[in-house]
């Protein structure tokens, strides 16, 4: 589906007449349309955009090469949008906030911010195995019992352990858009979106 690439600005509250509702602010674009996909050639139809203008000493001669054949001007981050058909776009063309309207229902893509290696305490939220009433004095935040006997004599598959946490792709669904400042390229949604701010979001419709 046809988006933009964005970064998230913060989160603040947008007022109503029917209540106040928790939303995010978005900086949405301009994406300017790299390359087009086309069944012919790549086997699927997409738009190519690039978000965030960069300055030529940033970046490879490949990457450099690249923009220089399509005739646009070098941008930090690239993504693919796949579109029933590209009739009526080209290269060179910019999408802006305005590809939204007030009321449009979208689908939010971010990355969750890294936790690093994390306990099972903070990873999954296990309450521990106790307090220190039992002779323990360092054992609070461990996972406790595996579960496990002479048989499988292993951890079972798909515990729940201690681990690498954050850092997912995750999709937030359902958002609505609540106000568009075109003149800013600002977007505001309903609810929260994944990451931290200043973190690369896809929107979509």
């Amino acid at each position: 589906m046809l988006g933009l690439l964005g970064r998230k600005v913060g989160m603040t509250t947008f007022f109503t007449p029917e209540g106040d509702i928790g939303c995010t602010v978005i900086q949405a674009g301009p994406c300017p349309i790299v390359n087009l996909r086309t069944k012919e050639k790549d086997g699927y139809t997409a738009l190519q955009l690039g978000f965030e203008r960069v300055k030529p000493s940033r970046l490879n001669k490949p990457l450099l090469g690249y923009y220089k054949v399509q005739g646009v001007e070098p941008v930090r981050l690239l993504r693919e949008f796949r579109v029933p058909s590209i009739e009526g776009y080209q290269i060179g063309q910019v999408l802006d906030v305005t590809l939204f309207s007030e009321g449009d229902v979208v689908s939010v893509t971010g990355w969750t911010k890294g936790r690093g290696f994390a306990g099972v305490v903070k990873r999954h939220g296990f309450r521990g195995v106790g307090g220190r009433t039992h002779g323990q004095h360092n054992r609070e935040r461990h996972p406790g019992s595996m579960g496990s006997n002479t048989f499988p004599g292993r951890v079972w598959k798909g515990k729940r352990l201690a681990g690498r946490y954050g850092n997912e792709r995750v999709t937030i669904e359902n958002l609505r858009v609540l106000k568009i400042i075109p003149e800013k390229n600002i977007l505001v949604v309903s609810g929260s979106v994944p990451g931290p701010r200043g973190g690369l979001l896809i929107i979509q419709k």
